[in-house]
């Protein structure tokens, strides 16, 4: 009998046994993070190393061990920076390996389309330089998060340098905005305006057609209308054409101010000497090289599993801003693990909270490597920027230098816009303003 047990016991364990060889390995649940870039079309030289920047960083997290354990698994989806190509990329991802955990949508018209569909799908989009200005107040704008600043902030900080040149009067000057005639080139005007009204300044709008490779009658204008400052909005293609076009008009490079997506080493690195004294606005300071990148390096691109084709690419400031927006959005997750439950996927909705209670301080940016790059922040239920610090880098003909002090919007200038867009938006969308108390 004792033997008959022995070898029930024995046939049973051995049965058990082929079954978990038959049996696939179960692999760890993962957390899907979908890619949104444009690699091609009009702002492909801006868009490829800021996609390179995402996609090396969320390696660099994967080779770390993940976020407490968990392992993102990411998908690009090519935009070409078209808003319809954008909405498809974010209609077939959203739900895709267990749902998204949010989108960066690497566009201002993606991010004004997927805006309303957001809170049905309960879906953050994560904008951080760019989208709606007034999105900046999240009790109005429940799911999105223009974190470290927007281009009201961009322009502002703009200003004030520019003012600080002047010895603190812009009474009787000229500035032109040059812009991407779309709602990104758009965005500043409302700012711009109100500092004009404030400043004493004349400001002329001079728009141009996308792609931005035909800016003859522009420039034709800036040389008959002799303004004292020129800022850009431009991108991609559009960047090098205007910086070549000053060039050929005589316009001085240091007169020139572009925002964070027309101040990178690709737009102006083949012009070289031409384009020196040449100035952009960074998100932060992200013009400088902290430890993550030298990490990136020795653990992603010395293994030979690097995105872009050289390592060179690693320190360019739009490469940068690619890693910062990775990382903020790896943080959101792990904040929500950290109230939802380390080591577990989370939902949506759960990384929706973790952006609205991030609360990176020096220390913590000093051991994720960003300590130079970024200045510590948090972020709120109304307050979905976090903090919107800035600083002004030049072209010195091989690289960008920064050089000028830290700059914070002025709240005077831009909290009532914020408001008067977002009370706006939310009588159009009847949207219900939230209670933040």
């Amino acid at each position: 009998m004792m033997l008959r047990k022995v070898a029930i016991a024995a046939s049973t364990v051995a049965a058990a046994m082929g079954a978990m060889l038959a049996t696939p390995a179960v692999h760890a649940q993962e957390q899907f993070v979908p890619l949104l870039v444009y690699r091609t079309g009009q702002f492909a030289p801006l868009g490829i190393p800021w996609g390179d920047g995402k996609q090396d960083y969320l390696k660099l997290v994967n080779a770390r061990g993940g976020i407490n354990g968990v392992k993102i698994k990411f998908e690009e989806c090519e935009t070409a920076y078209d808003t319809a190509k954008g909405v498809e990329c974010y209609e077939r991802l959203k739900g895709k390996d267990g749902g998204s955990s949010g989108f960066d949508t690497q566009s201002t018209g993606i991010t004004f389309a997927v805006t309303d569909k957001a809170p049905g799908d309960k879906m953050p989009v994560i904008t951080p330089g760019y989208g709606l200005s007034q999105a900046v107040d999240g009790k109005v704008f429940e799911w999105n998060f223009p974190l470290l600043g927007t281009y009201w902030t961009a322009a502002d900080s703009m200003i004030q340098d520019i003012l600080k040149k002047e010895k603190g009067s812009l009474k009787g000057k000229k500035i032109a905005l040059v812009y991407h005639d779309s709602p990104y080139g758009k965005e500043p005007i409302p700012l711009l305006q109100k500092r004009a009204a404030k400043d004493g300044f004349e400001l002329t709008l001079l728009p141009v057609t996308a792609p931005g490779v035909e800016q003859k009658s522009t420039w034709l204008q800036i040389r008959q209308q002799r303004p004292d400052y020129v800022l850009l909005w431009s991108a991609g293609v559009m960047t090098p054409t205007a910086v070549r076009e000053a060039q050929a008009t005589g316009y001085p490079r240091e007169k020139m101010y572009a925002v964070w997506w027309g101040g990178s080493d690709h737009d102006v690195k083949d012009i070289g000497a031409g384009a020196k004294g040449y100035n952009t606005v960074t998100i932060h300071n992200t013009a400088d090289r902290d430890k993550v990148l030298d990490e990136i390096k020795t653990q992603v691109y010395d293994k030979g599993q690097g995105t872009a084709k050289s390592a060179s690419e690693i320190g360019q400031l739009a490469y940068n801003r690619g890693v910062m927006i990775a990382m903020l959005q790896v943080e959101a997750i792990r904040a929500a693990q950290e109230k939802y439950g380390k080591g577990k996927v989370v939902t949506s909705e759960q990384v929706r909270w973790g952006l609205e209670n991030l609360n990176l301080t020096q220390e913590r940016l000093n051991e994720l490597g960003f300590g130079k790059m970024l200045r510590p922040f948090k972020t709120s239920c109304d307050n979905h920027i976090g903090a919107d610090w800035a600083r002004i880098a030049t072209w010195d003909g091989s690289k960008f230098v920064v050089g000028s002090d830290w700059y914070q919007a002025d709240k005077s200038m831009v909290d009532p816009l914020v408001k008067e867009y977002a009370d706006k938006y939310a009588k159009e969308k009847n949207v219900k303003t939230r209670s933040c108390s």
